[in-house]
């Protein structure tokens, strides 16, 4: 087995098992009881820690990571990053502002949050909350990033660190806990489906995928 292939399949464990654990508690109670048990524990350290921490699922990061992976990897890296992070991205910005463009964050309830600790500093968005872009986009660059490096023991500290990604969206207020949830799904969704055509489709032998386009010797 390709160590790839293990690593892929490592995360995809990892993160179906939390999927699963986040997914029962989200749809089994109130979403704001819910939220408010998910912000009991807040400091100082943590609140700074959060705010910053956050922008590593903004969307100029995988797309910085993808452009430059064409200058120190493939064609087939370049593309793993940018398709699975940019497809879920279109996906995730299709359901916001169609299906679910009625439902609101975390801002919006704060008359019914009444007590719940609140990160100061933050610019609060109030509305397109659901599915979470950040933590979809957390997913799927990490995802991508475990592929791409290919070491399968690096394959569940990725599924944390796309985890904690996915809880910082809570602790600032920015999402529900389901709209991370469903983000996630988004992110493994696509990133898997990049990573089939790319790695294990009969396309996926191309040559040219594994060309390093700005490397003289290729």
């Amino acid at each position: 087995m390709h160590e790839e292939k293990r690593t892929f399949r490592l995360f995809i464990i990892g993160w179906a098992l939390l999927f699963a654990v986040g997914a029962c508690f989200a749809w089994q109670g109130d979403k704001l009881a819910i939220h408010a048990a998910m912000n009991g524990l807040h400091a100082p350290a943590l609140d700074a820690f959060f705010a910053r921490f956050t922008h590593l699922a903004d969307g100029l990061v995988p797309t910085g990571l993808a452009f430059l992976l064409l200058f120190v990897k493939s064609w087939r890296a370049f593309l793993m990053m940018g398709l699975s992070c940019g497809l879920s991205a279109i996906a995730v910005q299709t359901l916001k502002r169609g299906p679910y463009s009625q439902l609101d964050r975390p801002s919006m309830f704060r008359d019914q949050l009444v007590g719940m600790p609140w990160v100061e500093g933050i610019d609060l968005h109030a509305h397109f909350s659901f599915p979470s872009g950040h933590a979809t986009a957390a997913f799927s660059m990490c995802l991508a990033l475990a592929v791409i490096l290919g070491r399968a023991r690096l394959a569940l500290p990725f599924v944390a660190l796309a985890a904690l990604l996915g809880y910082s969206r809570i602790y600032l207020s920015q999402h529900f806990l389901q709209d991370v949830v469903v983000g996630s799904l988004l992110g493994v969704v696509f990133g898997s489906l990049v990573y089939h055509a790319l790695y294990r489709s009969g396309w996926s032998s191309a040559t040219w995928l594994s060309r390093r386009p700005f490397s003289k010797t290729d």
